[in-house]
């Protein structure tokens, strides 16, 4: 079962670095959360992910990831940056659901 979803995961982040970073959200704030900075922490941990199992201190950081993209997604209105952090919500939620199942 997990290996079934590591290998959607790693599906999934590669459609998501194939995509373009946004035009203007480099150096670009929102809801107080570096763009560049919550791209870059996103691809960090699921890449850790796909390595294998994270360390405690890392899986409540991954957590904490999911949870910042409840509050920029919805100040985002450019479309393609809404699809952009969107797919990234998308892999982080993922890789901390396989995290979840490693702990049972």
């Amino acid at each position: 079962m997990i290996q079934k979803k590591l290998d959607a995961l790693a599906q999934m982040m590669d459609e998501y670095r194939a995509m373009p970073f946004p035009n203007g959200f480099r150096g670009l704030d929102v809801e107080d959360q570096d763009m560049v900075m919550l791209d870059a922490d996103t691809a960090g941990y699921v890449y850790r992910v796909l390595d294998g199992p994270l360390p405690e201190p890392s899986r409540g950081g991954l957590i904490r990831l999911v949870g910042v993209f409840g509050k920029v997604l919805p100040a985002i209105s450019d479309e393609c940056a809404s699809k952009f952090y969107t797919q990234a919500r998308d892999v982080a939620a993922l890789a901390a659901e396989i995290e979840a199942m490693r702990d049972k």
